[in-house]
Formats: C-alpha cells, sequence, structure tokens
C-alpha cells in the first residue's frame, strides 16, 4: 500500500483511503479523488490539480505557493495517475 495518495500526493496519515467499486479501501488514492471505483474528477489534469493541491498545503507545509508548486511538478509525474 502507498504512504501517500497517486493521485494528489496527501499522507494517508492526513485523510483517509477511497474506496474501490466493491466498497474496500483503495490502496492507492484518496477519499478525495477516488471513490467507488471512479476518480471524483476524472477530466482532472495533473497541472489542474496541482494548482487545487496548493492551498492545501501553503503555509502549513509550504511556505509559499512557488516552492509548493515546483515540488509538486517534480513529484506528480511520479505519481500512479500521472505516470505516462
Amino acid at each position: 500500500m502507498s504512504d501517500q495518495c497517486q493521485s494528489c500526493a496527501m499522507p494517508f496519515k492526513f485523510g483517509v483511503r477511497g474506496t474501490n467499486a466493491d466498497g474496500t479501501l483503495s490502496a492507492d488514492y484518496c477519499e478525495h479523488c477516488y471513490v467507488k471505483g471512479n476518480f471524483v474528477y476524472p477530466t482532472a489534469t495533473m497541472e489542474g490539480t496541482i494548482e487545487a493541491c496548493i492551498p492545501h498545503v501553503v503555509p502549513h507545509t509550504f511556505p509559499d505557493a512557488d516552492t509548493a508548486r515546483k515540488y509538486m511538478n517534480e513529484l506528480f509525474p511520479t505519481l500512479k495517475r500521472w505516470t505516462k
């Protein structure tokens, strides 16, 4: 199991896992990204997801939006949902 959501990178210690179609907990995605076996925002882009996440991590995890964006732009391409 992943220790962070493979769509938005939220650490699971801060949130609940999403659910698979059969109701079991997802090994890879959080409740904000994945419900009943489907992505909550199926047409989301990696760039759009990064922008949506920034307000949730500044100033708690990163001092400013530019620092958060730089980190996420490096991390997100390695996450399962965004791997090409």
